[in-house]
């Protein structure tokens, strides 16, 4: 979290490999976004990773093609939260430079876990648990993303240092839990239990963040395999040039 800037320098929502280089047509698109949904409803295990991977691949496509992601929307307004939040989030990305000191991977805890964590947050500060999931989403793709100790923001919540203490409520800033449940603090204190967007200003001041975030808690609170969804997303981190032509990784590629 950057809690006096006004834009993200990383974005973890997780990513995955592309389309073809032939983009299909806007109904065929359609029909496969809804073809996975339909399909997401009663997959389990590696199924429902691997379709909940096909529609990231579109949805991460569609976001680089603004006027196509438009037509889509319009023709299937079911597609919307998901759509627009890949715009705002690659618009967002574009804007900002590399995380400082890059970014290395690690597994994120499990989802149930993580859930139970978000309605602990929710029962104690009011905060409902999937905006919470949302923000653990962007900040770092669960805790799978994760910054090195050059970073200006730690943690799978991204707290600087002073945010952190003001708002940590005396705990581990690498702690899943106690960094979920102080990022209810922080927007229970902000009056995230009436007005989230105003709130989510304090977590971060880029409208494009608040919107991106919005989108997803909106669709993990309408779309019952959402939030199994979005942990199932691959993480895919992009590589920048060093001078000698060596590559590390510093951002996750949106």
């Amino acid at each position: 979290m950057r809690f006096a800037s006004t834009t993200r320098r990383y974005h973890a929502c997780g990513q995955s490999s592309e389309m073809p280089a032939t983009p299909p047509s806007v109904p065929a698109l359609v029909s496969q976004l809804r073809a996975d949904e339909r399909a997401l409803r009663t997959a389990t295990g590696s199924a429902f990773v691997a379709v909940a991977r096909d529609r990231q691949v579109l949805i991460r496509a569609v976001g680089r093609e603004p006027k196509r992601a438009a037509a889509i929307m319009k023709l299937a307004p079911s597609e919307r939260d998901d759509l627009a939040a890949r715009l705002d989030l690659e618009r967002l990305s574009a804007q900002s430079p590399p995380q400082v000191g890059g970014v290395t991977v690690g597994p994120a805890r499990h989802a149930d876990t993580l859930l139970s964590f978000y309605l602990e947050a929710q029962s104690r500060f009011g905060i409902r648990w999937q905006l919470l999931a949302a923000i653990n989403f962007v900040e770092s793709d669960f805790g799978r993303a994760r910054t090195t100790a050059r970073a200006d923001a730690q943690g799978p919540m991204q707290f600087e240092p002073a945010t952190w203490q003001r708002y940590g409520l005396g705990g581990d800033v690498y702690n899943a839990h106690d960094s979920i449940l102080a990022a209810a603090n922080l927007l229970a204190a902000n009056g995230g239990r009436s007005d989230e967007r105003t709130a989510l200003a304090h977590y971060n001041r880029s409208p494009l963040y608040r919107d991106a975030v919005l989108h997803l808690a909106h669709r993990m609170t309408t779309v019952p395999t959402g939030f199994r969804e979005y942990y199932a997303w691959k993480l895919y981190l992009k590589a920048r040039r060093t001078p000698s032509t060596s590559s590390s990784p510093t951002s996750p590629d949106p």
